[in-house]
């Protein structure tokens, strides 16, 4: 469980070598405006974390390109091959 702490603008501004020391300590600090949250401060391993989550296609997508090299050079002469199995069977 990610422990989060919430300060306004003006306090998270006076407090800034705090919430840089609690975010070393792995807590993440959201910072509001208004009572809106507007920015945090986060451990690093957790942006990077969510940087590689961005990056990392969604869906069917995360499946494309998987099956290069699957059928070896020639994929047709692969498939002529099990069907040749499956009609000997």
């Amino acid at each position: 469980m990610v422990s989060r702490v919430r300060y306004g603008l003006e306090q998270a501004r006076a407090r800034l070598p705090l919430l840089v020391s609690e975010a070393v300590a792995g807590t993440s600090s959201i910072i509001t405006r208004h009572g809106k949250p507007c920015a945090a401060v986060v451990p690093l391993d957790t942006l990077e974390q969510l940087a590689l989550l961005k990056c990392r296609p969604q869906g069917i997508m995360a499946l494309r390109g998987t099956g290069r090299g699957l059928w070896g050079g020639d994929s047709a002469e692969a498939v002529r091959a099990l069907r040749a199995e499956w009609d000997s069977e």
